[in-house]
């Protein structure tokens, strides 16, 4: 990986690649410690270490590098386009037009798919700003109008919002096209990543209040956790087909092998992010009212309960289910492969196929979504049972999915350059 970085950075454009996105994720980062007007950035901070780390909203701020408990003009992200872009994918299997338009219109129909979702993002935009601002009027000591009207103020706070998580749209786009790998999800990476020296704070604090032990067994678990990670999301189920030979014109077409992949983790880490939400929400509600004691929060709606674990469980499997079933159709596929002459060795081409096809998709689509659930709850069994030690757990499954996910796919990008110019890298 290290000759990759180091070979990458010897070739004049891509080492100008990398300075570009390098160069938006600073900008993107001072953009994330300036506050937006009349917030009581102090206050605002206490009021969500102590009410909302463990609701939905800790989540947001997870994966807006905390920049959401400091309300800055970056607070709301990539959450807007990231639910934008997952409403727009399910209209477009819900609603026939947009379906064509995705699958029929070619160079075009993506552009007008890419609008919608921009156009979306900014809607969406508007609206999470309000119930933010919403949130920080209800609590009293977090807003400051000074001489300034309410309404002007609300106006002000809520366009900043809306405009940063615009801007922050637009540097993802940027880096996608002129940078290296994905900019949405190298700009989630860099959030993730920016908290990674509280964690090691963390750590050595723990190695140097003699509770090594602990901090010592969690790094381990951590490292083995990476490892795992890496293997499952290289992991694929390859059916293999064969296409049969023809003849078209003076030339022979066809009669080689190759294989269907099919892998293990199909939705990334969406499903945990979809469970978590809504396993977090009667939490949240709780907050928002004020509500955040007594027997139904602690032993039902809080995050560190037996039922809220249950329940997150059983969410992950059924959204793993939902969007492998969204992102894979048997039918689709099988008529495929019988257009293009290819088959499955056997099974008749068809409806046979298409069931082998669904019956492989099942049985993959449980073995990911139990490695989805055992990740996301890992660092949950893990926080309780290192309660009471001295040593407090700050890693979620999730992040680590996304960080793991983001380096591997941008590596790879590298390589794809790399190889193109005649490169060898550590994929050899």
């Amino acid at each position: 990986m290290l000759t990759t970085l180091k070979n990458a950075w010897n070739v004049p454009e891509l080492k100008k690649k990398i300075l570009f996105t390098l160069m938006i994720l600073l900008i993107y980062r001072l953009g994330n410690v300036v506050p937006v007007p009349f917030v009581d950035v102090s206050a605002l901070s206490q009021y969500f270490n102590a009410t909302l780390s463990n609701t939905i909203l800790g989540l947001y701020n997870a994966m807006s590098g905390s920049a959401f408990s400091t309300a800055s003009i970056f607070a709301l992200s990539i959450q807007p386009y990231i639910n934008a872009s997952i409403i727009i994918e399910l209209l477009c299997v819900a609603i026939p037009a947009l379906e064509r338009l995705s699958k029929e219109g070619g160079e075009e129909g993506r552009r007008k798919i890419n609008n919608i979702t921009r156009y979306t993002t900014v809607g969406l935009s508007l609206l999470m700003g309000y119930a933010y601002f919403v949130m920080l009027n209800n609590q009293q000591g977090l807003l400051n109008f000074g001489a300034t009207s309410q309404v002007l103020a609300g106006f002000v706070v809520v366009l900043t919002f809306a405009a940063g998580a615009a801007l922050v749209m637009w540097m993802g786009e940027q880096i996608t096209e002129f940078g290296i790998g994905n900019g949405i999800s190298m700009i989630l990476f860099a959030n993730i990543v920016s908290r990674l020296p509280s964690m090691l704070g963390t750590v050595i604090n723990g190695f140097a209040s003699g509770v090594w032990y602990w901090a010592l067994l969690v790094v381990i678990g951590v490292l083995a956790l990476i490892v795992f990670i890496v293997f499952i999301t290289d992991s694929e189920r390859r059916i293999p087909v064969q296409y049969a030979k023809r003849v078209v014109g003076r030339k022979m077409y066809g009669g080689q092998n190759t294989h269907l992949p099919i892998k293990v983790n199909m939705s990334g880490v969406l499903p945990i992010i979809f469970a978590q939400s809504i396993a977090s929400l009667p939490a949240t509600i709780c907050a928002f009212i004020g509500k955040t004691s007594g027997w139904w929060y602690t032993y039902v709606f809080d995050s560190k309960s037996v039922v809220y674990a249950v329940a997150y469980f059983i969410l992950i499997i059924a959204f793993s289910y939902f969007y492998a079933a969204v992102q894979y159709n048997p039918v689709e596929i099988a008529n495929n492969l019988k257009k293009n002459g290819g088959f499955i060795p056997g099974f008749r081409p068809g409806k046979p196929t298409s069931d082998f096809i669904a019956k492989v998709i099942r049985k993959i689509t449980l073995f990911g979504a139990l490695y989805l659930a055992v990740v996301a709850l890992l660092p949950l069994i893990a926080g309780d049972l290192l309660q009471g030690t001295g040593f407090s757990l700050a890693i979620g499954g999730t992040s680590v999915i996304i960080v793991v996910g983001v380096a591997l796919e941008t590596v790879n990008a590298l390589e794809a350059q790399l190889l193109m110019r005649h490169y060898k890298g550590f994929l050899d």
